[in-house]
């Protein structure tokens, strides 16, 4: 079965920091180009940051320099770094498999707040 499981959401102060991880199942990994999406309440779902099979980024201009993208081929495991947190950056954060077929994980809550 495919299956995407974000982790590592919560609550932290602006300035902060936050690791997200995704744990893929069912899908060929290695191959697939991943990404990070984000929903806030009231606003369209979009894209954060994504990667390649092999290693190339790509950054929404609002995250670019405090977030980062990676993968662990060798765990399946897709991972966002986020660093000076702004109150924003408030969301559900999205795990997703970009190509070749797109699956969505269930969203895990980060919150930014004073």
């Amino acid at each position: 079965q495919v299956q995407l499981v974000e982790s590592g959401g919560g609550l932290v102060q602006p300035g902060g920091s936050l690791r997200l991880s995704c744990a893929a199942s069912g899908i060929d990994f290695r191959f697939s180009t991943m990404g990070w999406y984000r929903q806030a309440p009231g606003k369209q779902r979009e894209m954060v940051a994504s990667i390649r099979s092999r290693g190339t980024t790509s950054y929404a201009d609002s995250v670019k320099g405090r977030f980062t993208i990676s993968r662990d081929n060798a765990k399946n495991t897709l991972y966002l770094q986020m660093n000076s947190l702004k109150i924003e950056d408030t969301a559900v954060y999205y795990c997703k498999r970009v190509s070749p077929i797109e699956t969505w994980g269930q969203g895990t809550q980060v919150t930014v707040s004073s």
